[in-house]
């Protein structure tokens, strides 16, 4: 057998059930969800930590497995008619072999109908990883028609590098670039430079983390169109709530 199946034959079951809320990543030209943002949360709701602390070495392969799954039957199922995104945590170092690693979200996408183009999976940059293996990942996914996105960008151990050898559908910077940046003229300068370079490699800018309405106004008036934060709502358990757009946005 091949290390294609390590997971399988090595790996623990996850056996704490769970579920997902979503946040909206909202268009500002549209006032609508570009996407929503799956994360986990405990069966009844619980925050995501009482879940994720449970997470080892020997479960991580089926944690990540049942999260991409659950994501996807969940946002089929609450709101099928919808054109919006879904985007879906993903843990690179939960992968062996992206092609056989990627059968049970093939197998749920096609179960519940849900288009591999509209499925984006985004990885964190503060989760260590070997760069050969991560783009080996992220080229297959891009073959299979899947979206890419970087979260926290500006925040993990790739950053630039990484970006010169892969270029993703999608860069997230990271939310500590973002707070405060509509009176921090330091962060209005990095934001606006790393916008206008994503732009430049023809890739799409979200700002997370957003709280305020000067965060938002700062934001907007550098062309920033995707904004994901507080300033729209909480996370819905369960939910694909429409954004609540504030009242001078």
């Amino acid at each position: 057998m091949t290390t294609a199946c390590q997971g399988c034959r090595d790996g623990a079951a996850f056996e704490l059930p769970f579920s997902m809320a979503f946040q909206p990543i909202v268009d500002l030209n549209t006032g609508t969800a570009f996407a929503y943002e799956a994360l986990v949360r405990g069966s009844g709701g619980e925050g995501a930590g009482s879940v994720l602390s449970k997470v080892t070495e020997k479960n991580r392969y089926a944690f990540d497995q049942q999260c991409r799954a659950k994501a996807i039957e969940l946002a089929a199922t609450l709101r099928p008619q919808s054109d919006a995104n879904l985007s879906i945590n993903f843990m690179p170092n939960a992968v062996y072999e992206p092609r056989a690693c990627i059968r049970l979200t093939l197998a749920t996408a096609s179960r519940f109908g849900f288009p591999l183009n509209r499925i984006i999976f985004e990885f964190t940059e503060n989760e260590k990883v070997d760069v050969r293996h991560l783009l080996n990942i992220l080229n297959v996914y891009k073959d299979m028609g899947f979206k890419t996105a970087i979260d926290d960008f500006g925040a993990g151990h790739s950053g630039l590098n990484l970006l010169a050898q892969f270029q993703p559908d999608i860069v997230k910077l990271d939310m500590d670039l973002i707070r405060g940046i509509d009176t921090d003229r330091a962060k209005r300068t990095i934001v606006r430079h790393t916008v206008a370079m994503l732009e430049e490699l023809s890739i799409t800018t979200v700002c997370e983390g957003i709280e305020t309405v000067g965060e938002l106004a700062a934001l907007r008036d550098m062309g920033v169109c995707l904004i994901q934060g507080y300033v729209f709502g909480r996370p819905a358990f369960e939910q694909f709530l429409p954004p609540e757009l504030p009242a001078a946005a």
